[in-house]
């Protein structure tokens, strides 16, 4: 932990740090989420179907599943910082070349490398919970969770804007100065981490193999809808992506066994709450991507079916769900350590559930944004508190990795839910006519109110399940943390005496 002389913990440097995160992930979601009102520019831009361009969020999201453990573990190996400032880079020169793509596959490429932005979110992590007394992590992770709602609350609005306006090519452009900005100062503010295991190896294996199986999956999801859900290319997708998993899980023990540390590490696994932390956080992150896909969608799409919003209109009503996270984000954050975080995370996935389940219901577009405010604030409780699961819980020297296998695991969900919303978006459709030339209506084939309907209905399905896997895990903060009860009955025997 970083103190000065006195062995008192540097206040300055801490809070340097944790503006500096938390000016990052603000950054790395608005990349994330500026083209999320653009999508249906950008599928008809390269001229792909709903499920194709659903291409744009996951292939990115598989990239992370492939970068994340491997950078998180060579942070354990040479430090964070060290892994922290290559992922920027790294991530700033593909951010600078995506708003340049050529074609649809240049771009799905580029997204796929862009990737790596997603390992600076658990290296960030790592270096709070190393660098701040653990007191103040709650709170911490609590403002890194509200920064994910900015972020979406930056990118949505703006990012809509200056597409537009200018064309999806400049939301890249303009985030360009701002990454290369965070990367300079990164370098120049953060130490690099005390903990630092160079004897251990790195699964590739395991990471490659999780990478094929999960980017097998995701595209027959996203070319199912084109191909037909029967055609050869798709069902030998499906049953690669099935059978590799196999193979998969027997490695992954056998190297955790052998006393490597595996991607799937059955050695933390095996711990209750890592087991919960990670489905938890993918299941959240399944929901959301879903949801937030059919939302744009259900924004532009004409009535009765969509709103028949612009993508400026549609970036700007969906600021409640960013608002959403803002709000209940700190407030989540004070009051953990006393109420503990079970009752938070599963508050949250209530809420969330109960808001997507409303939006199932195809309210007004006024509750649309007020569900969207409800789903934002269960979203923000349930991430602000379960991660506390997982670094309250590992021993320091296993964070990386920990948080590395978390992110992949985040990412795992987050990639299988933009497909599988593409997917019903394709799939269940209507003919809308959409105009008229010379007394002749144009019509054309979209998505129709059943896509938006069981989308939703599968987000607030998944929060459900969320709720089962929180019960298992076990209380680390508030009165009901076994450690809290151990303290205070030492204390009354202590009295008593």
């Amino acid at each position: 932990m970083n103190q000065n002389g006195n062995g008192e913990y540097d206040r300055h440097y801490t809070n340097r740090v944790m503006a500096l995160l938390a000016f990052i992930v603000v950054i790395v979601m608005y990349v994330e989420g500026m083209l999320t009102p653009s999508l249906r520019s950008i599928a008809s831009g390269f001229g792909v179907s709903a499920s194709q361009v659903s291409l744009v969020l996951s292939s990115y999201l598989v990239g992370g599943v492939a970068l994340t453990p491997v950078v998180g573990k060579l942070g354990d190996i040479y430090g964070k910082k060290k892994m922290l400032s290559i992922s920027l880079v790294v991530y700033a020169i593909f951010v600078s070349v995506t708003g340049f793509s050529p074609n649809f596959t240049f771009m799905v490429i580029s997204r796929t490398i862009q990737g790596i932005g997603l390992t600076i979110l658990p290296l960030g992590m790592s270096l709070i919970r190393e660098e701040f007394p653990k007191e103040m992590v709650p709170k911490a992770q609590a403002l890194i969770s509200a920064m994910f709602g900015a972020g979406f609350a930056v990118s949505l609005p703006l990012g809509s804007l200056v597409s537009n306006d200018f064309g999806w090519r400049w939301t890249y452009h303009s985030a360009v100065p701002f990454v290369i900005m965070a990367t300079i100062v990164a370098l120049i503010v953060i130490k690099e981490s005390r903990y630092k295991r160079p004897e251990v190896k790195i699964d590739y294996v395991g990471a490659t193999v999780l990478a094929i199986v999960l980017g097998l999956f995701v595209f027959g999801l996203s070319q199912g809808p084109v191909w037909g859900w029967s055609s050869f290319n798709v069902v030998t997708m499906f049953v690669l992506a099935t059978v590799l998993i196999v193979p998969l899980v027997l490695y992954e023990f056998r190297y955790t066994k052998n006393g490597g540390e595996a991607i799937l590490n059955f050695r933390l696994l095996s711990q209750r709450n890592v087991m919960v932390t990670n489905l938890a956080i993918a299941i959240s992150g399944m929901g959301m991507f879903l949801a937030m896909q059919a939302l744009t969608y259900r924004f532009e799409l004409p009535v009765p079916d969509g709103l028949g919003k612009s993508i400026l209109a549609t970036g700007i009503s969906m600021v409640p769900f960013a608002v959403g996270m803002i709000v209940f984000a700190p407030i989540t954050g004070q009051l953990i350590s006393r109420v503990g975080v079970k009752p938070f995370a599963v508050l949250g996935s209530v809420i969330a559930g109960i808001g997507f389940l409303l939006q199932a219901l195809i309210p007004s577009y006024t509750m649309v944004m007020v569900y969207e405010f409800v789903t934002g604030a269960g979203l923000s409780m349930l991430n602000a508190s379960v991660i506390n699961y997982l670094i309250l819980t590992v021993d320091p020297r296993d964070m990386g990795l920990a948080t590395g296998m978390n992110g992949t695991f985040r990412n795992v969900g987050s990639a299988i839910g933009a497909p599988t919303a593409g997917s019903l978006l394709s799939t269940f459709t209507a003919v809308y006519t959409i105009g008229n030339v010379g007394g002749h209506p144009i019509t054309a084939v979209l998505p129709s109110h059943l896509a938006f309907y069981y989308a939703f209905i599968i987000a607030a399905a998944t929060f459900a399940a969320g709720i089962v896997t929180i019960y298992f895990g076990e209380e680390v903060l508030g009165k009901r943390s076994p450690k809290e009860t151990e303290r205070r009955k030492f204390e009354a025997e202590f009295q008593t005496k």
